[in-house]
């Protein structure tokens, strides 16, 4: 990829570069870079502090809230004034198409139509994905700030990379946004995520449910998280075990193991539930972390007959396959987090940093910690997806057709759950 970078801009790039530890998988900042992150972190906690009077907005200027997101993004039109008033491009960078199939199926399509809707033309906006490569999502986001954007919204493959990025932004005066993921110990201006803890308190409190309603005998549970260089896996894993810690002390259900899948990689969780129960032929519960794992588990389950009804597990992202895995009794419930909500507070956050004002606190509802400093954040609500509300949320939401998940066996169990 030609970037076109300007002799010293290249020199930062090689410098960043040079200082990434592909073993460790971040990136070992020298003096200045951690100098300019402290700074940024300080301007960050400076507008904690006033975001929520949102001081630099006017009367003439559009004022969005997350209860005015929908599905129909109706209120993106809202930002056109706002958005004939920025100056330079809007550029996101997602991070991979193998911990969650989200990111292609549905991040991209959603940001572009939210882009297009507020009154962006095709020129002033990009998305792009790093395909799991730190030194790739580096490179993008420097020819990207090359090519004239002026807000950057980066899911960060991991905080390494994530701080290495929000540094070389913060030495160009671009503003820097986290999306879905937080960057510990960075310097983004604000984070758009759903509330992630919540996430996992409600696998967790689906996954108790599960083990009455099949009526698991004396539960012995292994649970798989996920990637441990994902904070968000971090936060999924303190909400669920949280849910559960009470029911180990009181001897309700027995704790067997835990184990992170590293990168997310389903493969990865196949083999470890498979030498897991092998040497725990007795674990009948798992709580995975997300559909994927969850699938893994459900495989290696059905290659050892074990019917459904038997052995719950959990998910999330309301994949197809997670959402066929409930109807046919294989998982407890999927978490579903409406994408579309996430993609239109994070072009309504950009349009308003682009404009150079400050996003009113009816946008930016709450505060991250990332480990340095309170993060403005705009947190959404996640939805627990089962049988029973299959048809009025991700069916109705369009997030998973009818015509794909209704097929063959599952068309009657469809009928059954009133899809």
């Amino acid at each position: 990829m030609k970037h076109g970078t300007e002799p010293r801009e290249t020199g930062n790039r090689q410098k960043l570069l040079a200082n990434f530890n592909p073993k460790a998988g971040r990136y070992v900042l020298a003096a200045g870079a951690l100098a300019v992150i402290a700074g940024a972190c300080g301007t960050s906690a400076s507008s904690s502090t006033t975001t929520a009077a949102a001081t630099n907005t006017t009367a003439a200027t559009p004022s969005i809230a997350t209860s005015s997101l929908n599905s129909t993004f109706a209120a993106m039109s809202s930002l056109k004034s706002l958005v004939g008033q920025g100056k330079g491009k809007v550029a996101v960078i997602l991070p991979d198409t193998q911990s969650s199939a989200r990111y292609a199926a549905f991040d991209a399509p959603y940001l572009t139509k939210a882009f297009t809707d507020a009154g962006y033309s095709s020129s002033q906006f990009s998305i792009q994905n790093a395909q799991g490569s730190d030194a790739t999502q580096l490179a993008d986001a420097q020819a990207a700030i090359t090519n004239g954007a002026s807000v950057l919204a980066v899911d960060p493959i991991d905080s390494g990379v994530g701080a290495a990025i929000e540094s070389y932004a913060a030495q160009h005066g671009v503003k820097v946004i986290d999306y879905d993921r937080i960057t510990l110990k960075g310097s983004a201006s604000y984070y758009v995520s759903f509330n992630n803890v919540e996430v996992g308190k409600l696998i967790g409190q689906s996954f108790m449910s599960c083990i009455t309603a099949w009526n698991v005998q004396k539960p012995q549970v292994y649970i798989l998280d996920g990637s441990p260089t994902d904070n968000n896996a971090t936060l999924f894993a303190q909400g669920y075990n949280s849910v559960l810690a009470p029911a180990i002390a009181s001897g309700q259900i027995t704790k067997v193991g835990e184990q992170a899948v590293t990168n997310w990689d389903n493969q990865v969780a196949l083999t470890d539930f498979q030498q897991a129960y092998t040497a725990h032929p007795n674990i009948n519960a798992v709580v995975t972390a997300n559909d994927g794992i969850g699938n893994a588990v459900v495989s290696a389950l059905k290659s050892l007959n074990i019917g459904p009804n038997k052995v719950p597990t959990t998910g999330q992202d309301a994949t197809l396959q997670g959402m066929t895995n409930i109807l046919q009794g294989y998982q407890c419930s999927s978490i579903y987090k409406p994408i579309y909500l996430e993609a239109q507070a994070t072009v309504a956050l950009a349009s308003y940093l682009r404009a150079g004002l400050t996003p009113p606190s009816g946008l930016v509802n709450g505060t991250t910690n990332n480990q340095t400093t309170n993060v403005p954040s705009v947190l959404l609500t996640p939805i627990a997806v089962t049988a029973t509300n299959m048809a009025s949320t991700v069916i109705k939401d369009g997030f998973i057709q009818k015509s794909a998940l209704c097929v063959g066996s599952v068309a009657a169990l469809c009928t059954k759950a009133g899809i």
